[in-house]
């Protein structure tokens, strides 16, 4: 089967149905950037070709990756050789120019919707904006929001990330001391979360500006999700636990159904007994979860039955 066939497929086993969401699996940010990776290999076969980090946060494409000879390497060597990718997570200036200067051909991955995120941050930061960034401090992707943010600010110290309202409390007096707040957010955060920071901003911010930079896929794909799990007796997520998309797409579910969350399609053998007690089930899947994982799940779910 293939995951395009109509924004819902389902698949009718005796009394149960098993439903998979259109948006599924990979985004544009990360289909370009696995797609463009494997190019370069295949069209520079003597170059050794490496990533900065894991290209996407899933294993079993790293490992492919790998088969291919696309090292996935942690620091940048003084001496680089072939070609270096980053990754559509971003990087900072800084990292670029380590890259280019170590004597690497430099490949940038960067997904057009986080670099909106880093534009937009830098543009608070120079007109001496309170920088807040929502996100999981170190996701990579905002460790590279915040260095190229902070490197434009006119006080380094004005530029903050928060996790939660918690986070945010214990800067509240810098907040409410400074002329401008501004907030963007991790392209894969929620909604939810994006009112719960305004509503307690409202009452301590002088001037508040918010730039909403949620990506639109990971909109569309919690939108269809969560009207999956309202027809669902279980959903079950498919992806990285190091995904921030993918552990969004399982907190917000399990508050409207039972979620379980899955890398691997082996797993679903550890909750047999609910799937089989289960007679409308629901699955989706994060932005760096490939087709055939999400095949393999819903085959090994057939087999339950």
């Amino acid at each position: 089967m293939t995951l395009d066939e109509s924004w819902l497929n389902t698949i009718k086993q005796n009394s149960k149905k098993i439903k998979l969401a259109k948006n599924a699996g990979f985004c544009y940010g990360v289909k370009r950037a696995v797609d463009t990776t494997i190019k370069l290999k295949e069209n520079n076969p003597q170059k050794q070709v490496s990533v900065l980090g894991e290209l996407i946060h899933n294993s079993h494409v790293i490992s492919e990756l790998e088969k291919l000879g696309i090292k996935t390497i942690d620091t940048i060597p003084e001496k680089g050789e072939g070609i270096c990718i980053i990754r559509s997570h971003g990087e900072s200036d800084d990292i670029f120019s380590k890259i280019q200067k170590s004597g690497f051909e430099l490949v940038d991955l960067t997904c057009f919707d986080v670099k909106k995120v880093q534009k937009k941050a830098v543009e608070l930061a120079q007109n001496n904006y309170f920088v807040i960034i929502l996100g999981k401090k170190e996701h990579p992707e905002v460790r590279a929001i915040f260095l190229n943010a902070q490197k434009k600010a006119q006080n380094p110290d004005n530029v903050f990330v928060a996790g939660s309202i918690a986070d945010l409390k214990k800067v509240e007096d810098k907040i409410k001391i400074s002329k401008k707040t501004g907030v963007v957010l991790q392209t894969t955060q929620t909604k939810e979360y994006l009112f719960e920071v305004v509503e307690y901003l409202s009452s301590i911010c002088k001037i508040l500006n918010i730039q909403n930079t949620i990506c639109p896929s990971t909109t569309l794909r919690q939108q269809e999700a969560k009207k999956l799990a309202e027809e669902s007796e279980l959903m079950i997520v498919v992806g990285s636990k190091k995904s921030a998309n993918t552990t969004h797409l399982a907190q917000l579910l399990s508050k409207i159904t039972k979620t379980i969350h899955i890398e691997k399609p082996d797993e679903i053998e550890n909750f047999k007994d609910l799937i089989s007690n289960s007679k409308n089930i629901g699955i989706t899947a994060g932005a760096s979860t490939p087709d055939s994982i999400i095949n393999k799940v819903i085959k090994n779910i057939e087999s339950i039955n």
